[in-house]
């Protein structure tokens, strides 16, 4: 049986592999973006099929989500599935980030998925379930210099995520927050000139694919952990890394050295 979606950040990415992969299979989608001209291309890509629908939606906006949220659970009856997927990230040292970086990371990456799980929670709520899927980052368990806006938005996510989840669960509504570590998509090949980036190459050479984290999210939507990590190995260093930050510094050095090389190779490949 078909399920109702509504995701954010589908102009590319996660979102966009996401968002296709629910339109062939024959769920319901919104697929929703700041960026109506990526959405036009999302359309006519998928030759623009009865079940899915577009939205511009600026996810800044808490008004904007409510309004889609309750707009579509009108059209369709209800709301199954939330996912914020949408994010932002520029790479920058502590003393080289502007006012603006700060609050663009935290109103986009945080204050973002609040709003929309907020929304979808209430939503949820009145009709008696649902699930939201949140997409944070490894950069959200263990802090990543050079990434400092970026990991601390990030890591309010995880925490608004958890902390959420443990709210809903009692109330009936499923909450799942996905840490992947890094992933093949536009925001990765930005990162490849910024030299503040060097610990983002720092795992495999083989960066996870927007496949891999749609694989994820379809195991969320059967199995409803609290939390997913990926991949689960490095997961683990998050964690540990994050347990026992005054410990890391010789580690700190070799991962950054080692990003930094494999930097340097997908910079020469291009």
């Amino acid at each position: 049986m078909s399920k109702t979606y509504l995701l954010s950040g589908c102009g590319s990415g996660i979102g966009r592999h996401t968002a296709m992969a629910l339109v062939r299979r024959g769920d319901r989608v919104c697929a929703t973006d700041i960026n109506a001209e990526a959405l036009a291309i999302l359309r006519k890509e998928l030759a623009s099929p009865e079940n899915l629908r577009t939205e511009t939606l600026d996810v800044r906006d808490p008004q904007a989500w409510d309004k889609l949220v309750t707009t579509l659970a009108a059209d369709w009856g209800r709301l199954d599935v939330v996912m914020n997927i949408a994010g932002y990230l520029k790479p920058g040292y502590v003393h080289e980030e502007p006012a603006e970086e700060v609050h663009r990371h935290f109103d986009i990456n945080t204050k973002g998925v609040v709003f929309g799980t907020q929304a979808a929670a209430r939503q949820m709520l009145r009709q008696g379930g649902g699930h939201i899927i949140n997409i944070a980052s490894l950069a959200g368990i263990a802090p990543v210099p050079g990434l400092n806006l970026y990991s601390a938005s990030k890591f309010a996510v995880r925490g608004y995520s958890l902390s959420a989840a443990m709210d809903l669960a009692p109330r009936g509504v499923k909450l799942t927050v996905i840490c992947p570590d890094a992933v093949q998509t536009p925001m990765l090949d930005l990162q490849v000139d910024y030299e503040q980036a060097a610990m983002t190459f720092s795992g495999s050479a083989q960066a996870l694919t927007a496949d891999d984290i749609t694989r994820a999210i379809f195991h969320a939507l059967e199995k409803a952990p609290i939390e997913i990590t990926l991949p689960a190995s490095r997961g683990r260093i998050a964690k540990l890394g994050s347990a026992f930050p005054g410990l890391s510094g010789a580690l700190l050095k070799w991962l950054r050295e080692r990003g930094r090389k494999q930097q340097q190779k997908r910079a020469k490949a291009r």
